[in-house]
């Protein structure tokens, strides 16, 4: 009997292998990007000191969201992130997408982020 891969063991391959060729500096970190069924979370990270710059999820007081796991919210967390980055002093990112499909919730995020003042 022929099994299928596990969705996640899968996407967390595809993510490693980018992984090796994105990283994030001090000049431009990497945002990288969590998509559980329930939320998203966004991080800005510096790979180089190992330092979380800036976060935000779904899970956040802040945001007082009604529904968590649609594309309404992931443009809300995307925003919301760009504008803690933009008040640290990080205007260019590097986007790490996480192994996911830059589709649905993972392109609002992105999109949001962009619009809200992050390059990438």
């Amino acid at each position: 009997m022929i099994t299928k891969p596990d969705k996640n063991v899968v996407r967390k391959k595809r993510h490693a292998r980018v992984r090796t060729k994105l990283s994030g500096t001090a000049g431009r970190p990497r945002l990288n990007v969590f998509r559980s069924n329930q939320h998203i979370y966004a991080q800005v990270i510096d790979d180089v000191n190992g330092v979380t710059l800036a976060s935000a999820s779904t899970l956040d007081k802040e945001l007082a969201l009604e529904g968590t796991g649609n594309v309404a919210a992931a443009q809300k967390v995307g925003e919301l992130v760009a504008k803690r980055a933009v008040e640290k002093g990080v205007g260019e990112v590097v986007f790490d997408r996480g192994g996911y499909l830059y589709h649905g919730r993972v392109k609002a995020l992105a999109e949001a982020a962009r619009e809200a003042g992050l390059q990438f």
